[in-house]
């Protein structure tokens, strides 16, 4: 079976390195997957991107992206992010009260807004 040697590193850290069979990654131009004998290429990873890899032993390793680079050059695939968080490592409690946290400061915003309108139509 044909490999890849795949690396997922961002600005601050390594989070993955080794053999794998394939790696897919979300960049401007679309989702991309990569398998080995695949043309040279370079893409910019999307925001809020997602890059899987399936390594040949172990379980599947995914990753949430902002931004960056991957590259693709012979067997050889790496993702330079410019921010990375393995999937694993989300804590689902914080990142559902950051979700509640922008949904109330969009509420606030609306009603700030609303409040100027009326303010400014009574004159």
């Amino acid at each position: 079976m044909a490999e890849l040697t795949a690396q997922l590193v961002s600005v601050d850290r390594m989070l993955w390195s080794g053999q794998a069979s394939i790696v897919t990654a979300q960049t401007i131009e679309g989702e991309i997957g990569v398998l080995p004998g695949h043309e040279p290429f370079l893409g910019q990873l999307k925001e809020n991107g997602v890059v899987t890899i399936r390594p040949t032993s172990g379980d599947r390793i995914v990753a949430a992206v902002q931004g960056g680079f991957l590259s693709v050059q012979g067997d050889k695939v790496t993702i330079l992010a410019d921010f990375a968080k393995l999937a694993d490592e989300v804590d689902t409690t914080e990142a559902e009260s950051g979700l509640h946290a922008d949904d109330s400061l969009v509420k606030a915003r609306s009603e700030a807004e609303l409040a100027a309108v009326r303010r400014n139509s009574s004159r």
